[in-house]
């Protein structure tokens, strides 16, 4: 049936409107010698007014649907994963022996109890138990809850709906607010009876929520295994972290984890092997732990023998100098260029020398390391254009740069050249030749320093503090102000202060897609008192494959490639850069890079990288990774290549499904509200069927299409008005 809804002046304004529309045309009809013809114009022109005006009451056509079925009581149960956790007390209308159950195992009680039997007495109401966000065994990591998709379902689905019942933990991380489905229930006067299941109150857990590990490490080297530990214990706990391979090899590490609160750590672990290790990160469950399945986390890290090349850069042959080419030319990982100016007498020459500044990209771009000591832009030694390489050479291929300052001041000379911005302190121009010390000063770490694998000098961290105590002073320190924003300070002077604070005498700063360090220090040879080369050629050869790791993180005859983050979750996106290289070595200047990409489901996709404006080589691209798992890459240059760069990339498993995590009774709370139901509390079922007895029989369906805003009623006042225009012109002209 027809259905208007007009305000009072809407209903006045088109009776009056039709009153006039009335009297124009009774008057038209009196005047017109030809009434007959004239009649029918004027009953034309009376629809189309009546047509309007009763769009403007909004007219709706009402269908009336009768139920020819019993109402229907939907119960809803919560099948997901975090319904696993323990800690659901049973109530004594379910079970005799008071006992705390997994919230899955509370509600399979109350689904096979006796409650529900006086709903189904008589046939008085049909009952239907549905799940809901049941995991897929095919991809659990990725599984969800979604509380508001069923509640939709089961009112678009269901034509004789009474009432529901929601029998979940509150918990929900998929989908739209469930608030949503509750505002469509309320317009169906279906209320909602959710019943909270699980505790408000965290379990006693220790979780192990992440592990960062980088994805290769160099043979015979320690790599650093950040972790991150969870504690909703009460008390804190002191425990041992397990690092163990796939051989029973293992490295343990004391820690303290404080109460309810998450713990930022890391452990060292030394690679053995080359290829491919799979590593497992553990802590014993403790005393009063409910939960031990999230005690240990998997991964993988392959160990690599590398071959790293370094370029050292000095004016003279300074002690620190010597030490430091002694260091790197002895580390069988290490590849040794010196470039030593030596203005008074001439390049040095030798084993592990060059005697001038590379002079094409091609050369330039084989150096992962360069260090730049006592050096400046002067005669016999750089020029603008080579720091303007160098400069280029760190941020778009990856390299990094060790800035090692010296007292003839000659770095300051760098600071009108484009290696300024690489600079991640600020210098003192009113000391150009540094700051003397009269008695041997020490470095002090700082927090980030003690934590750093550039300064870990120990076999763990717990014996490394007390190692930098122990090494011998510096009596000559850069005049350095402050370091500059975005830097990150290892290590400050111990006894000096400026008006900053502590003076920064160790700083790193990353630098495009390379890195910068600056030691503002000339004594790091003296760290080899007493213990000879221990802790002098471990610190240089850690500095080496810091500043080079990325660079290296996959490299092939014509491409080399390189990924952040390294180890993405799913839904983060993925930048990839690579550098590739014609058939002579140089950086590719006309050409394209493409990325194969293989996803851990078998899924397939390329990706065009886009090179950027430098003569560099350099290209880059992004995509989104959706999956946990090992993504395989298979990157190729538009040049001869033998055999294209092959290489993985782990995304590490999200679990969006937590167990252990409190329920959330707020959630259901909001549901009953808006929905009009009432939360039933577990030791309260026996007025859960009150309230559902108590409830009207379910309203009859209704069908309403709105003809005030159909597209067919917009065409028949056209059609008509269109036939009555057309009339009106005929009947001027017969």
């Amino acid at each position: 049936m027809l259905h208007l809804s007009p305000t009072p002046a809407t209903l006045w304004i088109g009776i009056i409107a039709l009153i006039l529309i009335g009297t124009i045309s009774w008057l038209s009809w009196k005047r017109s010698p030809h009434r007959g013809r004239t009649a029918v114009l004027e009953i034309l022109r009376m629809l189309s007014a009546l047509a309007v005006v009763i769009l403007l009451w909004q007219p709706e056509w009402l269908t009336v649907i009768h139920p020819d079925t019993k109402p229907k009581i939907a119960i809803l149960w919560d099948d997901s994963k975090s319904m696993t956790t323990i800690d659901a007390p049973v109530p004594a209308a379910l079970d005799d022996q008071a006992k705390i159950v997994s919230r899955a195992d509370w509600v399979k009680k109350a689904l096979n109890s006796e409650l529900w039997k006086p709903l189904e007495a008589n046939g008085a109401n049909e009952l239907l138990a549905l799940p809901f966000s049941t995991p897929n065994p095919e991809n659990a990591a990725l599984s969800g809850t979604n509380l508001e998709e069923p509640l939709s379902e089961v009112l678009e689905k269901q034509s004789n709906l009474r009432a529901v019942v929601l029998l979940s933990d509150g918990d929900y991380n998929l989908g739209q607010p469930p608030v949503a489905a509750a505002q469509k229930l309320r317009l169906r006067s279906v209320p909602v009876f959710p019943i909270p299941v699980g505790s408000q109150v965290r379990l006693p857990d220790l979780d192990l929520l992440s592990v960062s590990a980088p994805s290769y490490g160099i043979v015979g080297e320690n790599v650093q295994i950040p972790f991150t530990i969870r504690s909703s214990l009460d008390r804190q706990v002191r425990t041992i972290v397990r690092l163990r391979d796939d051989t029973g090899r293992e490295h343990t590490k004391d820690i303290i984890i404080p109460p309810n609160s998450e713990t930022y750590e890391s452990i060292l672990w030394r690679l053995e092997k080359e290829g491919s290790s799979v590593l497992e990160l553990s802590i014993p469950v403790a005393d009063g732990e409910l939960i031990a399945a999230n005690n240990s986390r998997k991964f993988t890290i392959a160990g690599r023998p590398e071959k790293i090349r370094v370029l050292v850069i000095e004016s003279t042959p300074r002690w620190e100098y010597r030490f430091l080419r002694n260091a790197l030319s002895r580390d069988p990982g290490v590849e040794l260029a010196c470039l030593l100016f030596h203005p008074a007498l001439g390049p040095g020459g030798g084993h592990d020398y060059i005697d001038k500044f590379p002079e094409s990209l091609e050369e330039l771009s084989k150096y992962d390391v360069i260090f730049i000591g006592d050096v400046g832009v002067a005669k016999d030694q750089l020029t603008k254009e080579q720091c303007a390489l160098i400069r280029g050479l760190v941020e778009n291929q990856a390299s990094g740069v060790v800035f090692l300052p010296g007292s003839k001041g000659n770095q300051f000379s760098l600071l009108d050249t484009e290696l300024s911005d690489l600079m991640p302190v600020i210098l003192d121009e009113d000391h150009r030749n540094g700051m003397a010390e009269s008695v041997a000063s020490p470095l002090t770490l700082t927090s980030e320093g003690r934590t750093s694998l550039l300064t870990m000098l120990g076999d763990n961290e717990e014996e490394n503090p007390a190692i930098w105590r122990r090494l011998p002073g510096f009596y000559w320190h850069a005049p350095v102000i402050k370091a500059k924003g975005g830097s990150e300070v290892l290590a400050v002077h111990g006894n000096r202060r400026g008006k900053f604070g502590p003076v920064p005498l160790l700083v790193t700063k990353p630098a495009g897609n390379g890195k910068v360090l600056f030691m503002g220090i000339d004594s790091a040879w003296r760290w080899r008192r007493g213990v000879e080369d221990l802790y002098h050629y471990r610190f240089w050869g850690q500095v080496a494959r810091w500043m080079s790791y990325q660079r290296n993180m996959a490299s092939g005859q014509r491409v080399r490639v390189f990924f952040t983050p390294e180890r993405p979750e799913p839904g983060a996106t993925v930048t990839i850069n690579a550098n590739a290289f014609d058939a002579n070595g140089a950086p590719l200047d006309k050409g394209t890079v493409a990325i194969d990409l293989t996803a851990p489901d078998g899924r397939t996709q390329r990706i065009e990288l886009q090179k950027n404006d430098t003569a560099w080589g350099a290209f880059s691209g992004r995509f989104k990774v959706d999956l946990p798992g090992t993504w395989k890459l298979r990157a190729t240059a538009s040049v001869a290549e033998d055999k294209p760069l092959e290489t993985t990339l782990l995304a590490q498993g999200v679990v969006i499904e937590k167990t252990g995590q409190p329920a959330r009774p707020e959630v259901l709370e909001e549901l009953a509200r808006v929905s009009r139901g009432r939360v039933i509390q577990p030791d309260q079922l026996a007025d859960l069927i009150k309230e559902i007895t108590a409830l009207p029989e379910p309203r009859p369906l209704e069908s309403r299409i709105p003809l005030w805003s159909h597209w067919a009623t917009l065409v028949a006042i056209i059609v008509l008005l269109g036939i009555f225009w057309t009339g009106r012109k005929l009947n001027g002209a017969f």
